[in-house]
């Protein structure tokens, strides 16, 4: 069995779909969604849509200040959930709007297979907590949180891929050759962005479980047609779009 973990779609239908098309072309046949379908991006109603047909979906934080008032995010952020509330309760029939939001409102936040978790943001606090690269310098924190692992955690939010080793490693994809062999033990594996990469590449980013081998995928998508999308709706600022072009 081939299974595709994704993340942080933030409304990108165009992305979305090309990861969805380049997952079954690798001959994936499970799916699972590690939260943020909604946020910054153009098409979040059809994107919820997408992923309640997948196997699993994890609560992101942006898919929470959807369905509640937003709390720490930035203007532009905060406008663009706004924009995306809207777009959820409206447009399409009152019972597509109401299954849409029943399918955000009973998201779980965690998801546990055996001594394999599933989060958004961390084990300890699984919605919001950002886990960076950076943070393998703060042995504090990494020490709590492997502490609370019993083997492997999938998590996303930060929108940056990679693995982090129990040794206080954070291992890029291109690093490991975009292969991680799980051989036991705990790890912290990021599995990037699907909508929004956020490092330095701009291309979709998934990854594919199979064997205990976690493999990275990186997507091209025809990004214009989403920075096009963006800069048509007047309540998303044109930054959201912009960045997308250069995956910051």
């Amino acid at each position: 069995m081939k299974r595709a973990i994704l993340s942080d779609i933030h409304g990108n239908l165009v992305a979305l779909q090309s990861v969805l098309d380049d997952a079954r072309a690798q001959g994936c046949t499970q799916f699972v969604c590690l939260g943020d379908i909604v946020g910054y991006g153009p098409q979040p109603a059809e994107c919820i849509d997408v992923v309640r047909s997948m196997d699993a979906c994890i609560l992101g934080n942006h898919d929470l200040a959807a369905l509640f008032d937003p709390e720490g995010f930035s203007s532009a952020a905060e406008q663009a959930i706004m924009w995306t509330r809207q777009q959820i309760e409206t447009g399409a029939s009152p019972e597509a709007c109401y299954q849409r939001l029943k399918f955000l409102a009973y998201l779980p936040r965690t998801r546990r297979e055996g001594d394999t978790f599933f989060v958004h943001g961390s084990i300890r606090n699984p919605v919001n907590e950002y886990v960076f690269p950076e943070d393998v310098y703060n042995p504090r924190k990494m020490e709590k949180l492997f502490s609370m692992l019993r083997g492997l955690c999938f998590q996303g939010h930060t929108h940056v891929p990679g693995v982090f080793t129990e040794e206080g490693a954070f291992l890029r994809p291109a690093d490991i050759d975009f292969r991680f062999p799980y051989t036991g033990g705990k790890a912290m594996v990021n599995v990037g962005s699907v909508g929004q990469p956020r490092d330095g590449d701009w291309r979709s980013c998934y990854v594919i479980v199979e064997n205990d081998v976690v493999t990275f995928r990186r997507v091209e998508y025809d990004v214009e047609a989403t920075v096009r999308l963006i800069h048509d709706i007047p309540q998303l600022d044109p930054y959201l779009g912009d960045r997308l072009r250069e995956g910051r």
